[in-house]
């Protein structure tokens, strides 16, 4: 079970690693809410941040830090953002928010990717979370009737479009045993934007919120 005092644990121990004045990469979830909480009582402020989601911006600018967008500052030094599985390796799901792409983005764009999970996020191996995958409309079947080609059961996530106006597709019954590979797969596939295993670009540091603690995991 997921326990809220590890994810406030997880995100509070991320504050160590934010440089007091650097522009910082943001994403969302419930783990990373508690984290820009903690983020705005620090005394040490930073210059801006980029945000990953519309949900993610309102919270920062609630907090009273100020959001810029990802083309105004350049490359990151530093991107907090949680995660819906992570192995010891470091590969994640994300997606659980449905803010993938633009994850996917922010995180490319940063030096260093330091995840935040509770320990219930932490699996041997991908896969019992459905893989979000984020599909332009008009190819919504043709991707699934792909999906299901290599072994999945995609879903369509109810809801409404992401904040880039497309649809999710959630494959279940995965076994992700590569996870490289089949990221490269997913994404070859015609009228996929991005797809929730970030294995080619991982986390860099992974902070696992436990009840004793913080587990820190680095590759």
């Amino acid at each position: 079970m997921a326990s809220d005092d590890q994810k406030r644990r997880a995100a509070e121990a991320a504050l160590a690693y934010v440089p007091e004045g650097c522009v910082l990469g943001v994403g969302t979830g419930s783990t990373v809410n508690h984290f820009i909480a903690a983020l705005g009582r620090r005394r040490q402020p930073i210059a801006a941040a980029v945000s990953s989601s519309e949900a993610s911006t309102r919270l920062l600018k609630a907090a009273g830090i100020d959001v810029i967008e990802l083309n105004t500052a350049g490359d990151l030094e530093v991107y907090v953002d949680g995660a819906d599985e992570a192995t010891r390796h470091l590969q994640l799901i994300k997606g659980g928010g449905g803010a993938l792409t633009r994850e996917k983005i922010v995180a490319a764009a940063s030096r260093r990717f330091v995840c935040i999970i509770d320990a219930s996020k932490l699996v041997d191996v991908l896969g019992r979370f459905p893989l979000p995958v984020e599909v332009v409309p008009m190819a919504r079947s043709y991707v699934a009737r792909q999906l299901v080609r290599l072994g999945g059961q995609p879903v369509l996530r109810e809801g409404g479009a992401t904040d880039n106006g497309n649809v999710i597709l959630d494959v279940h019954n995965l076994r992700i045993v590569d996870p490289k590979t089949l990221e490269t797969e997913i994404n070859q596939i015609a009228g996929v934007v991005a797809n929730g295993l970030f294995a080619r670009r991982g986390a860099d540091l992974l902070l696992v919120g436990r009840d004793s603690g913080v587990e820190t995991l680095t590759a």
